[in-house]
């Protein structure tokens, strides 16, 4: 492995510059799962949580998560988003499949911009449901797939 780019020669943490790298047009898809009881579900399902429509709050706070990226996560670089897409769809039974895409033409990737979409998604989802059931688990938070950039297109192997 090579050195960390995030570290400099003596060891400090270090926004790495990008200033040489050429435009490209970047994507990442990022997945997120979470699973809750059966009346929660139906609930979230309906649009009938305790806190309104939870599946379309969560979707729009996914979004707005994923244009925060850099505000939250120290040495992420601000980027100019062309696309930022999220969707929570019923998946087995008790369980919302998360799943966000994220795009832009620059000089770094968005892996964390997607990443970032699908877990406040999830969390999102959480807090709307958290009164009709406490032990709702969050997990599968994972980069499914990134393109462009210099280290290349990155598929997740589906086994």
């Amino acid at each position: 492995m090579s050195g960390l780019t995030h570290q400099d020669e003596e060891g400090r943490v270090r926004m790495v510059d990008v200033a040489d790298k050429p435009v490209t047009q970047r994507r990442a898809v990022a997945t997120a799962r979470i699973s809750m009881s059966a009346d929660a579900f139906e609930a979230v399902l309906n649009g009938n949580g305790p806190k309104g429509d939870a599946r379309h709050t969560a979707e729009l706070a996914g979004i707005m998560a994923a244009k925060q990226t850099s505000s939250l996560i120290p040495l992420c670089h601000p980027l100019p988003l062309t696309k930022v897409h999220v969707s929570v769809e019923p998946g087995e039974t008790g369980v919302f499949e998360i799943r966000a895409e994220v795009r832009t033409d620059g000089k770094t990737g968005v892996e964390m911009e997607a990443l970032t979409a699908a877990s406040v998604a999830a969390l999102t989802l959480y807090d709307m449901a958290k009164a009709l059931d406490k032990s709702m688990q969050i997990d599968a938070v994972r980069l499914e797939e990134k393109q462009g950039g210099k280290s290349g297109d990155y598929h997740r192997d589906a086994s």
